[in-house]
């Protein structure tokens, strides 16, 4: 299980939370604090009368209370008022109280106007002795008691956010730290660096992005590396080939002879002839190698073998070579038709070139496990094992060999079936007793 700490998400959630409950904590003990002073003081006026209506009871007067002695007990007794009457006389009040009533019959609240002051009222009737007991309140007094538990909600508040604006901008800087550092790490890296991005750290939201991006670094390198190779590859292939056009279109140039000259200009005809097979091996090599897929489509494996052996054929002619096709009505397989022909026009190109004249070469398209199999076999000196270990290396070839060719072939034929999902096997046919190939597809 992934810890919080290890996600993006998760790291910036913690900070902010952390540091906003922190600053809400000393928040909430000033507004606590604040209201808690405030309340009491109205709290104490109130018991402040009912101790002075109380001195007055002990006392047995019923007149009404010095100013100053009520005043004495609390700063808000003058806010605060009381009448007691019994019947229709008033027995005490407070020295704020009118001498009528500052209400009516009535029990419970009601709102009254004394000499222009809004009051709170409430009534509580006395049946023993025909009475009642009227405590009144100023509206100013609530007014400034909600004035209060606002000032003091709104002044922590004020206060405390500039505070919990730069905790929370601090936390997430921090927690989106490592976006900067992968930031900062593009900005300077050279057109030329390829290399991975490695980031300390980093959290979980970031892997898949850095993931993708060191993929993609690694595919530009590989693509500039197969760009690299085909430059080098064509510089090196071709000087051959066009030097030998250059030296035969000089002998041309030079001789008197008409059957030289033919022979000279026939010459160059086939260096040519090399070069541009060349070229078209070298570009089908670096299409291969650039990581582009190509579309896939059912195919038929027997009419793919069977039209490159049908081109095929005056070249095996001229060498005195048999071509022998072996294969079913149809083998339904998926790919390339274009990679695919280029595949086995490889192998039977190799097998008719390298092999001497006279033997046979065989073609075999078979189903085995319902799978499509090719074999291509040839009568001629075959491979050691050394060698046919290193098939698929770009220019080699067999030692020995007199025959013209770039070496490309069969790297040519690696690509292919990897793209294929080939299975390939290079052994020693027991038939022919030259090289076989066995391709086997994807079921």
């Amino acid at each position: 299980m992934t810890s919080p700490l290890a996600s993006l998400r998760g790291r910036t959630t913690l900070l902010v939370v952390a540091m906003t409950g922190a600053v809400w904590v000393c928040a909430s003990i000033a507004m606590w604090v604040d209201t808690r002073h405030e309340l009491d003081e109205l709290l104490d006026a109130h018991l402040s009368q009912a101790a002075s209506f109380l001195v007055i009871r002990q006392g047995g007067e019923d007149e009404e209370l010095e100013h100053g002695r009520g005043a004495a007990l609390h700063p808000y007794a003058p806010r605060v008022a009381f009448q007691v009457w019994h019947g229709t006389e008033l027995v005490a009040k407070s020295p704020d109280a009118p001498a009528t009533p500052m209400t009516g019959l009535a029990a419970g609240f009601g709102n009254v106007s004394i000499a222009g002051v809004p009051w709170r009222t409430f009534t509580a009737p006395n049946d023993e002795r025909a009475g009642r007991v009227i405590v009144a309140e100023q509206v100013a007094s609530r007014s400034a008691i909600a004035r209060a538990v606002l000032r003091g909600t709104l002044w922590p508040m004020l206060l405390a956010m500039p505070l919990l604006a730069g905790a929370m901008a601090w936390s997430i800087r921090r927690g989106l730290r490592p976006l900067t550092q992968l930031g900062s790490a593009l900005a300077s890296r050279s057109p030329t660096a390829l290399d991975a991005i490695v980031i300390e750290r980093a959290p979980s939201e970031m892997r898949p992005m850095l993931d993708a991006l060191n993929s993609l670094f690694a595919r530009m390198a590989n693509l500039l590396d197969s760009e690299r190779r085909f430059t080098a590859d064509a510089a090196h292939e071709l000087r051959t080939p066009i030097a030998g056009i250059r030296a035969q279109a000089q002998a041309a140039m030079t001789v008197a002879d008409g059957q030289a000259r033919r022979h000279a200009l026939r010459a160059t005809l086939e260096g040519c002839d090399r070069a541009a097979r060349l070229i078209d091996q070298l570009l089908l090599l670096a299409r291969l190698e650039s990581g582009v897929m190509p579309e896939f489509a059912p195919l038929d494996l027997c009419g793919l073998a069977r039209q490159v052996l049908a081109d095929a054929t005056p070249d095996a002619l001229a060498k005195r070579q048999s071509l022998e096709f072996v294969a079913p009505e149809h083998i339904a397989i998926r790919g390339s038709a274009t990679l695919l022909q280029a595949l086995i026009r490889n192998l039977v190109d190799n097998a008719i070139r390298y092999g001497p004249s006279g033997v046979g070469i065989r073609v075999t398209a078979l189903q085995e496990e319902g799978r499509g199999v090719l074999l291509v076999e040839d009568g001629g000196p075959g491979l050691s094992e050394a060698q046919r270990r290193q098939l698929g290396d770009r220019f080699f070839r067999g030692a020995g060999t007199q025959e013209e060719g770039s070496g490309l072939g069969w790297s040519i034929v690696r690509r292919v079936a990897e793209l294929h999902r080939m299975d390939v096997e290079v052994d020693r046919s027991p038939a022919l007793h030259g090289l076989r190939i066995r391709l086997g597809f994807p079921a």
